[in-house]
């Protein structure tokens, strides 16, 4: 896969010794080597805030030492070097790497978080000096035919490498003192001087919206790459003084202004480079893990299968040694560069934290606190839309770091504030305040707290709703159906809602009309609702069946779980409008995912036991229904192959003439029950023959006691027939009689038919027994 290398991180931590590994080149192509490094070097731009005296001399340094090489490639003395002088090149090569990734590190990195560690820093420019000094102090130069020009540049290099220092600037250290005093003063619940803050922003060359915002980014993929848990506390705060310094000095941001800044791409317009995808969901990997196998997944997929019962790799086939998963930091730092190059979205909203695992500082708690009270007071005083839409863009990013902030920006008071943009009036001339209005509003009410305070605010509910059914933009209309949601969350809540025809009719029409993105908003708050009996009814009417049969092509998996719900609970109506839905089912139990295909199984089941044989004969009329239903009872999940064996059985009752009706739904059957069946049935193919031969024995007993439901769920073993047919080849003689027993139980069942007066021909003869097997 070709990967720009800016989609790679840059270093956070400059390499030690050891860790650069030493060349084996050709005498020439060493020298040559050395020359392009030295010049990779000479290329850098000294760094203009912090060790700016530090990076210009080495800087300065590597150019002259390239004066060098270059007049070693002009005038080579022979075609080989002696092998003191070949040491110090492979040496000095070691160190211009470690020069290089250093440099590299201090460009590219947080200037704030550079100012933090200046002392260590230094030290790594003056030991890396050190060691070329050395190496230059034990070169044998006399045994190059140098010039005297370039003989004299060597010797002023190895000079001024003897003369390195390891003190601070007193301007950088200053400076970091400051910034500590300010974090300090912060810590006790003073604000900071206005001025002061300007002054230290200056100095970091910080003196925009658009440089801070870049900055906070920088942190932030600090955090992510800290083991260190101090570090990750000592950068948290320094986060909380940039965005409050950010607010209170430059204003907030104004989107208008800044559209890149602020339009996020879909997945859906992208092509996600393949080794960035779960090989399970084929989705961008948002959180990925390694099984051990070796193998990386998304945690989520990967946890799904695990808890499906399979105990094998996915990708592989190979037996899991243990079920352990661990983070792939590596790749999960690759997405996340390639995700903001792509300005798609990585993080779900609310996950900074988690991903983080840093808990607020004092400091940064209270520096949360000063930046949230300055903004929720200058939208209560806004003069203008403007000023109003700036505000709210600047709570929205704010309420989506951390339940910290969401914690603070509602005790504040913003909802109430925030209530009064949210009237249909300022979404047709301000559509973009109306987006960053109901977004801070989804952000805030994560949190548990705050959805009771919203639910509470007068004007609240009705606005989102308001936004739903005629938002001016589909972003603000899809949020608002995410901040349903959440809300929905509460099961008081949940059914208050369910109750709003407005709410119905606007997730339905949403999921009906809008882009993908925002139906997809809109049918899993749906999902969402019909968990309630009362709901589901009101859903029914206002066409839910219909809708989510519009979009099952474009959301297979969301929409037959929808209408797994809904046929479930909805009574006739729903089974009535579900029946143009069966075909469609049929395709998704075909091609679809593992979750899609157990939601259209249940689906199914469900239509065919309550809709009659009208019903049932639609299914069947299905192409090749009965080779899928076998598909998915033998790679499923657990769940659906239970729903599939049920879907036979009422398949194999119609087509027999008798009545489906009474087919036992075996997926409420106990997990103890069901792994026992399964178990056997691996003993069966795996076994010793008294293993094999006990297993048969048990497996009869079990089926001639517990019914169709036992029977079918021994049907959903995969490859059963074959087995059996293995073990009356090849078993001892009771076990063939025990396998021919079942294969006889699981035949009629097949057909349809009464598995009860199955005989068990293990006391017959071995005469009779050949001639019933040979017939």
């Amino acid at each position: 896969m070709a990967v720009s290398p800016r989609v790679f991180p840059p270093r956070k931590r400059w390499p030690s010794t050891g860790s650069s590994i030493s060349p084996k080149f050709a005498d020439l192509n060493l020298v040559k080597s050395l020359l392009s490094l030295s010049q990779e070097i000479s290329a850098l731009k000294p760094l203009q805030c912090l060790l700016i005296q530090k990076s210009l001399s080495t800087i300065n340094k590597s150019k002259l030492l390239a004066i060098v090489f270059e007049e070693l490639l002009r005038n080579p003395v022979s075609t080989s070097f002696s092998p003191s002088i070949l040491l110090c090149f492979e040496e000095m090569y070691i160190v211009f790497q470690r020069i290089k990734t250093l440099m590299e590190d201090c460009c590219n990195g947080s200037k704030m978080w550079l100012l933090m560690r200046i002392q260590p820093l230094a030290n790594s420019f003056h030991e890396l000096t050190l060691e070329l000094s050395t190496l230059l102090n034990i070169f044998p130069v006399n045994e190059l035919d140098l010039s005297q020009d370039v003989e004299e540049l060597f010797v002023l290099v190895r000079k001024h490498c003897s003369q390195s220092k390891t003190s601070v600037d007193p301007r950088d250290d200053s400076l970091r003192r400051d910034v500590l005093a300010l974090l300090h003063q912060i810590k006790k619940e003073i604000v900071p001087h206005h001025l002061k803050l300007k002054q230290i922003l200056d100095n970091l060359g910080l003196r925009d919206q658009s440089s801070c915002r870049e900055e906070i980014e920088c942190l932030q993929d600090e955090i992510q790459n800290q083991i260190d848990e101090k570090s990750k506390l000592d950068i948290a705060s320094l986060i909380g003084l940039l965005r409050y310094a950010k607010c209170v000095l430059f204003g907030s941001s104004t989107t208008q202004l800044e559209p890149d800044h602020r339009r996020r791409n879909s997945l859906s317009d992208i092509a996600v480079p393949a080794d960035f995808r779960c090989p399970i969901s084929l989705e961008l990997m948002r959180d990925p893990v390694v099984v051990a196998s070796g193998q990386t997944y998304d945690r989520e997929s990967i946890n799904q299968w695990i808890e499906s019962g399979h105990n094998t790799c996915p990708k592989t086939g190979q037996t899991l040694a243990h079920t352990n998963l661990i983070p792939n930091r590596a790749l999960r730092n690759l997405l996340a560069m390639w995700c903001r190059q792509q300005r798609v979205p990585f993080e779900t909203v609310g996950s900074n934290e988690k991903v983080s695992g840093v808990k607020a500082t004092k400091a940064a708690f209270e520096a949360t606190k000063m930046t949230v009270y300055f903004l929720v007071n200058k939208l209560s005083v806004s003069p203008s839309m403007e000023a109003a839409n700036a505000v709210t863009y600047e709570l929205q990013a704010l309420a989506k770091t951390d339940s910290d902030s969401r914690a603070c920006i509602a005790e504040a008071g913003a909802i109430p504030v925030l209530v009064r943009y949210l009237g249909s009036g300022v979404g047709s001339e301000h559509p973009n305040l109306q987006v960053n209005v109901v977004t801070t509003i989804l952000n805030l009410s994560i949190l548990e707290a705050n959805k009771t305070r919203i639910m509470e605010t007068d004007g609240a509910l009705n606005g989102v709703i308001d936004v739903l059914r005629f938002g001016a933009t589909w972003e603000a209309k899809g949020n608002a159906a995410a901040t349903i949601f959440s809300l929905s969350g509460v099961h008081a809540y949940r059914k208050r809602l369910g109750r709003k025809t407005r709410v119905i009719k606007g997730l339905i029409d949403l999921a009906k009309d809008g882009p993908t993105n925002s139906k997809r908003d809109a049918i899993v708050t749906i999902l969402n609702l019909a968990g309630d009996r009362e709901t589901v009814g009101r859903l029914v009417e206002g066409g839910v069946i219909e809708t989510v049969i519009g979009v099952i092509n474009v959301l297979p998996e969301e929409a037959v779980t929808i209408l797994e719900a809904v046929v479930k609970r909805g009574g006739l109506v729903a089974i009535a409008a579900a029946y143009n839905s069966i075909k469609k089912l049929g395709v998704i139990l075909r091609e679809g995912s593992d979750t899609a295909r157990e939601s259209a199984a249940a689906s199914l089941v469900t239509i065919c036991r309550k809709g009659g044989l009208e019903v049932v004969a639609e299914l069947a009329a299905v192409p090749s229904i009965e080779r899928i239903i076998w598909e998915v009872m033998g790679t499923g999940t657990m769940r659906a192959r239970r729903k599939a064996a049920v879907l036979l059985r009422i398949l194999r009752r119609w087509s027999a003439g008798l009545d489906t009706n009474d087919v036992v739904d075996i997926s409420v059957m106990s997990e103890a029950a069901y792994n026992s069946i399964k178990k056997l049935g691996v003993i069966l193919r795996e076994g010793s023959d008294t293993a094999r031969e006990s297993a048969a024995a048990s497996l009869v007993t079990i089926c001639r006691k517990g019914g169709l439901e036992v029977v079918a769920e021994l049907a959903a073993v995969p490859s059963i027939e074959r087995i059996i047919w293995e073990v009356m080849g090849t078993g001892t003689m009771r076990a063939r009689r025990k396998a021919a027993v079942l294969l006889r139980i699981l035949r009629r069942w097949s057909a349809g038919l009464d598995t009860n007066d199955v005989v068990d021909i293990s006391v017959m003869s071995e005469g009779r027994l050949t001639t019933m097997l040979s017939a």
